[in-house]
């Protein structure tokens, strides 16, 4: 069996052969041209051999690191403009042919180390002296560049060498000032004097405190002998050691025994008591007075006391007042002692604290130590590389050497082919140019060239194949007309008839009525709709066909039934009488058609009409299959205003004519909707064997030709004339 794509490709040959002939005439014409062209002038071409270059002694650690920079080549750096512009004015060439004739071939990997120099041009020696003259120039070239390394590497070291000696003076001159500052401090600490002074302080306060202790128990001692507190005591010494406080007290004494005397002959109210006491009251209010400034600035040092209060702390006798003043010194001890213990707490906790400090000032003083070791470091590094760089300078070399092999000059292009060679070569590539020339003009065409394309894009979209119609062939048949297989013994009809049974299958209840369709022009849909009424009709099925496409004339005249021009006019009066537009079809028992009144106005309005909805509501009980011929998807929309009035559409693809991008555009609608119901498809006009039989009674015409591509039988024999005539479907609607 043929592969699907050696079909398709030998249908392209046929359809798209002279496309192929222009492709092949092109290139064997351009190969004649090639062919008849002179000789070419012989060209030369020059090689010579670079190969790395290391210095045979180093003591620098840089020149390696400088030849091995250097190792890096390119082509750009080999064909520098410093490079081309030496050459050029050497050998007196212009640097644009150098650049144009030079090629460079660097190593590849694994392969020896060798850089090829090549030069073409038309003189021997001097594409000989040209890669001569490139190869030392490149050499130079390298010893230029690495020499300039190094200087830029000095330069480079210097300009960074003064922040950093900057950097490093800044760092001894930070840990110099703390040194200064806090270097007492770090050294106390390192002899260990700072835990001594503060053991030194404590023992200190514990003696301050003992004796602070022991004063403390003494003024407790004098303050319950005497019956008062320090302060009680000090006021009291003070008042009853002043003088005149001793009159004021004497003088009031005197005052009251007076009174107390007068009081038992006098009343309150008499003028000498109330003179005695204005009296005692004067020496009261001098007494508050005089207290006051002898205890401390008006009352200041001490609180104010009442009159009574006065006289009782001013009344001690001489020993009591020693007890007082041995009290007030007791007091003034404790006091200074206690100030003593609290300077040596303050002491303490200083020197804890300095203590405290000492670490994160070691600390601070340690990470400044190692800054400016850090950056000590640094300086000391960069002047070793500065020195070793200066040094490398002495001993760097070119990084490129010439090989010893020399030069060698070979001629570039070789003799021709020959005018037989040449043209035979532009005969196989111009064979080759037309065949992938067809190829492509049939990928771009879009359409289904075989059966097995147009099958496997219905099974891509899940749409049952229904049945596969051969492709008829064509005897004696005028243009105007449309064959039908109305003979009893035709061939083909055993096709329709597989095509019917199938269209019972297809759905839960058989198909009473079909609507038949494509997706685009001249897929055969008429055809088949009228082969399939006549193999309906054959079975014995009260069969009407209905030619839906007003659009188009009528086909009927196929079928030897007459229609009447004048249905054009009134077409809604035409399909509103049922018994007039039905026509019995003479040579074909049980089958009826309705013609076509077209091509009429307003299609779609007829379609939509009350009319010709009645008519196949009618039909559908009066008959037992009805087909409906309508237009293609592409065209218009009647087959989907029909298709809700019948049990389902059925799509017609034709290989050389169906769209792929057609097909998928409406099949993908169709699926997708819910109310529209795509019972299937068939193909028309597939290539697969017919059975066709012939006879002594019908010799094969002179005239007759078979159609070309896939519609001949396959085995390649000529086909036949079958007994009873047989028609093939042109391009029809």
């Amino acid at each position: 069996m043929t592969p699907p794509i050696v079909k398709r490709y030998l249908i392209a040959v046929g359809k798209y052969k002279w496309f192929g002939v222009a492709a092949f005439v092109a290139v064997c014409g351009a190969s004649g041209v090639v062919a008849i062209q002179p000789e070419p002038a012989p060209i030369y071409l020059a090689e010579g051999l670079l190969t790395s270059n290391r210095p045979l002694v180093t003591f620098a650690k840089t020149t390696p690191q400088i030849q091995e920079q250097g190792s890096t080549i390119t082509e750009g750096f080999l064909l520098s403009p410093e490079v081309i512009q030496s050459v050029s004015a050497q050998m007196k060439e212009p640097p644009n042919n150098i650049q144009k004739n030079a090629k460079i071939w660097l190593p590849k990997e694994g392969a020896p180390p060798f850089i090829q120099i090549q030069y073409i041009g038309p003189d021997q020696d001097k594409a000989k002296a040209m890669v001569a003259a490139l190869m030392k120039a490149m050499v130079e070239y390298s010893n230029k560049v690495n020499s300039t390394r190094v200087d830029v590497t000095v330069q480079e070291i210097q300009k960074r060498l003064v922040p950093v000696t900057e950097t490093l003076k800044a760092a001894e001159q930070e840990l110099e000032q703390f040194d200064r500052i806090e270097g007492a401090a770090l050294s106390v600490a390192r002899i260990g004097a700072l835990p001594s002074a503060i053991a030194t302080s404590q023992e200190q306060q514990r003696q301050l405190r003992l004796a602070i202790e022991g004063t403390d128990a003494q003024i407790r001692s004098l303050s319950s002998r005497l019956g008062l507190t320090p302060d009680q005591a000090y006021v009291s010494q003070a008042l009853s050691a002043d003088p005149i406080l001793a009159n004021l007290h004497v003088q009031m004494h005197t005052t009251e025994s007076e009174m107390e005397i007068l009081k038992r002959d006098l009343r309150d109210d008499h003028p000498r008591m109330v003179e005695l006491r204005r009296k005692l009251q004067a020496y009261e209010e001098l007494l508050s007075q005089r207290s006051a400034e002898v205890i401390g600035g008006n009352g200041a040092a001490a609180p104010l006391m009442s009159g009574s209060e006065i006289r009782q702390n001013s009344s001690l006798d001489p020993a009591r007042q020693q007890v007082a003043g041995s009290l007030m010194g007791l007091q003034t001890e404790r006091e200074r002692l206690q100030q003593q213990l609290e300077a040596s707490v303050r002491t303490e906790q200083e020197l804890r604290n300095e203590y405290a400090s000492i670490p994160n000032k070691q600390l601070e003083r340690d990470r400044r130590q190692q800054q400016v070791a850090i950056q000590k470091a640094l300086y000391d590094q960069m002047q070793t590389l500065l020195a070793d760089t200066r040094t490398a300078g002495a001993e760097t070399v070119s990084s490129l050497s010439i090989a010893p092999q020399g030069i060698k000059v070979v001629r570039h292009n070789k003799p021709g082919m020959g005018i037989v060679m040449t043209l035979a070569a532009g005969a196989v590539v111009g064979i080759f140019s037309g065949g992938v020339l067809i190829f492509l003009l049939s990928m771009l065409d879009g359409k289904f060239y075989t059966m097995e394309e147009v099958r496997g894009s219905l099974q891509e979209r899940d749409v049952p194949l229904l049945g596969i119609l051969p492709a008829v062939m064509v005897f004696d048949l005028d243009h105007h007309e449309m064959p039908v297989m109305v003979e009893l013994d035709s061939p083909y009809l055993e096709f329709y008839e597989r095509l019917r049974t199938n269209l019972r299958r297809v759905s839960e209840k058989p198909v009473k009525v079909l609507l038949l369709t494509s997706v685009g022009r001249k897929e055969g849909k008429t055809f088949c709709a009228y082969n399939l009424a006549i193999a309906s009709a054959r079975a014995g099925k009260r069969t009407l066909l209905i030619e839906a496409d007003l659009r188009s004339p009528s086909q009927a005249q196929c079928l030897k039934v007459a229609t009447d021009p004048e249905n054009s006019i009134e077409p809604l009066r035409y399909y509103g009488q049922p018994n007039s537009c039905i026509r019995l079809v003479p040579e074909v028992e049980n089958l009826y058609v309705v013609p076509s009144p077209g091509p009429v106005r307003q299609p779609s309005a007829i379609l939509e009409s009350s009319e010709l909805h009645r008519l196949l509501k009618d039909v559908r009980g009066r008959f037992d299959f009805v087909i409906i011929d309508t237009p293609a998807l592409s065209a218009c929309n009647d087959a989907l205003l029909l298709e809700p009035h019948t049990d389902g559409m059925v799509l017609v693809a034709r290989p050389l004519y169906t769209e792929s991008g057609l097909m998928a555009e409406y099949v993908d609608s169709l699926t997708e909707s819910e109310e529209i119901q795509l019972l299937g498809a068939i193909i028309n006009g597939a290539d697969t064997t017919v059975e066709v039989y012939s006879t002594a009674a019908f010799p094969e015409p002179a005239d007759y030709v078979p159609m070309s591509g896939p519609q001949s039988p396959q085995d390649g024999r000529k086909p036949q004339r079958p007994q009873a005539e047989v028609h093939n479907v042109r391009n029809f609607k």
